[in-house]
C-alpha cells in the first residue's frame, strides 16, 4: 500500500447567462459563454488553495501486489501494458448531420474520425496551461507526477479542489455511450436519473439514443471524442478531444456540458487547466466496478464479484459514493441494472450536479438553432458499432 497525497474537495456551483446577435459571437457562445471562460479566476484565491492532508489511499502496486490484494482493492487499478479494445473504425457515414454553424466555424464538411483535428479557439490561453510532462498510461515514474503540482489521479489518486469524486448518496454513473443498450438501462431507470458520460464518436452514430437520454432528464457529460488517454497527448490534441465532444453534444441536443470524465481517469493539473478554460469540471469516482473486464464471454470479472465488492464498499462508506460503470455493451448494462435493483433497491439516486449542488449544463440552446445541417444525412439504420474501451 502506498501513502499518497489527496486534496480535500471543495465544490462551488456557478450560474451564467449570455446572448449575442452576430454570427461570430453566436458561434463562440454556442461553444462556451464568455462569462465562463475565466470562471475559476474570478473566485477568491483562498477557495482555490488546496488543503493537503496525508491520507492513506490504497492503490495497487502491480509489480509486487499479489492477486488477492488486487481483488480486494476497489480503487483505480492502473496496470502495466493495459490494453484498449480496438476502437471501431469510422467505416460508415455517421447518422448525425454535420451542422451548418459548425461548418461555418471550422470550414469542414463532415465529422472527423478517431483523430479529430485541432481547431483554435480564442478563449483558450496557452499561457495558462500548467506545464506538466506528458506520460503514457501506467508510466508514473517522473517525480513531478508524485507532487501536488501535478496532482495526477491516474498515477496516485490525487484529486483537486474542483474535482467531483464522491457523492453523499451512493449513485451510479455510466461511461462510453450512447449505445443501443443504453435504452434498456433507461427503461429500468424510470424513477431515477443518472449521469451518462458520452463519447463524441458514439453520439454521432447513435444521436437518437443520446436525444432520448437527454429528453428523459438524465445528465449528459463529456467523455472526450474518442477515448484517448489525455496525459499522453499534446495540448492541441487534448483541446481537440474536448471541443469535438462538446460540438457533438451541442449538435445533437443543444447544450454545453458542465461535467467531464477523463478516460482511464487520466487527468493531472495540465489537463485540468485546459478543462477549466472550457468552464468544465472533472468527475472521477471512488468505486470502480471494473465491469469492462466482462467484455464478451470473459470470466476475468464476474457479476457476482462486482455485486459483492459493491456491497462491501457500501457498508464501509455508510451508503455514500460514486460508482463507475459502462453502458456500451449488454453485459455491463445488465450488471448496472442488477446494482440498481439489488443493491440500491430501486431508490432514487443523485446525478453529479445534485451530488454537489451544481448546475446541469453550462448553457442550453433551442434545437432548431443547434441542429440545422449542411446536408440531409443518411436516414438508413446504422450498423450497431460502438466504441468500447477498457477503463
Amino acid at each position: 500500500m502506498i501513502r499518497i497525497i489527496i486534496v480535500i474537495c471543495i465544490f462551488t456551483s456557478f450560474s451564467s447567462s449570455s446572448s449575442s446577435s452576430d454570427l461570430t459571437s453566436r458561434i463562440q457562445s454556442k461553444f462556451i459563454p464568455s462569462s465562463f471562460v475565466n470562471i475559476f479566476e474570478k473566485q477568491p484565491s483562498s477557495s482555490l488553495t488546496p488543503q493537503v492532508l496525508q491520507i492513506p489511499i490504497p492503490i495497487i502496486d502491480t509489480t509486487t501486489a499479489n492477486k488477492q490484494h488486487q481483488h480486494n482493492l476497489n480503487y483505480l487499478n492502473v496496470k502495466p501494458n493495459t490494453k484498449e479494445m480496438p476502437p471501431s473504425p469510422m467505416q460508415f457515414p455517421p447518422k448525425l448531420p454535420f451542422p451548418k454553424w459548425l461548418h461555418d466555424f471550422t470550414g469542414l464538411n463532415e465529422w472527423p474520425d478517431l483523430e479529430p483535428p485541432y481547431i483554435p479557439l480564442d478563449f483558450i490561453n496557452f499561457d495558462k496551461i500548467i506545464d506538466i510532462p506528458l506520460h503514457q498510461q501506467a508510466q508514473c515514474t517522473d517525480s513531478i507526477l508524485r507532487s501536488p503540482k501535478a496532482c495526477s489521479f491516474d498515477c496516485f489518486n490525487c484529486v483537486e479542489v474542483d474535482d467531483v469524486y464522491t457523492c453523499p448518496k451512493l449513485s451510479q454513473t455510466f461511461d462510453d455511450g450512447p449505445s443501443p443498450h443504453t435504452l434498456k438501462l433507461l427503461d429500468v431507470f424510470k424513477d431515477t436519473k443518472t449521469t451518462l458520460f458520452t463519447l463524441g464518436v458514439n453520439i454521432i452514430r447513435f444521436p437518437e439514443v443520446y436525444k432520448e437520454s437527454y429528453r428523459r432528464g438524465h445528465i449528459m457529460g463529456s467523455h472526450t471524442w474518442s477515448h484517448k488517454f489525455l496525459p499522453s497527448l499534446s495540448n492541441e490534441k487534448v483541446i481537440a478531444q474536448i471541443e469535438w465532444s462538446i460540438w457533438a453534444m451541442n449538435a445533437t441536443s443543444g447544450h454545453l456540458p458542465k461535467w467531464f470524465r477523463p478516460p482511464y481517469g487520466g487527468i493531472d493539473n495540465r489537463i485540468r487547466s485546459i478543462l477549466r478554460q472550457f468552464g468544465m469540471q472533472a468527475v472521477l469516482w471512488d468505486f470502480d466496478t471494473f465491469d469492462w473486464k466482462m467484455l464478451d464471454s470473459s470470466t476475468t470479472r464476474k457479476e457476482s464479484e462486482i455485486l459483492q465488492d459493491l456491497k462491501n464498499f457500501q457498508k464501509s462508506k455508510n451508503g455514500k459514493g460514486l460508482i463507475l460503470e459502462h453502458d456500451a455493451i449488454q453485459r455491463t448494462v445488465d450488471v448496472g441494472i442488477e446494482i440498481y435493483e439489488k443493491i440500491l433497491k430501486n431508490e432514487e439516486q443523485l446525478t453529479v450536479p445534485l451530488c454537489i449542488g451544481g448546475i446541469d449544463y453550462i448553457k442550453t440552446f433551442p434545437m432548431e438553432d443547434s441542429y440545422s445541417s449542411t446536408h440531409d444525412g443518411d436516414d438508413d439504420n446504422v450498423e450497431e458499432v460502438v466504441v468500447v474501451i477498457e477503463e
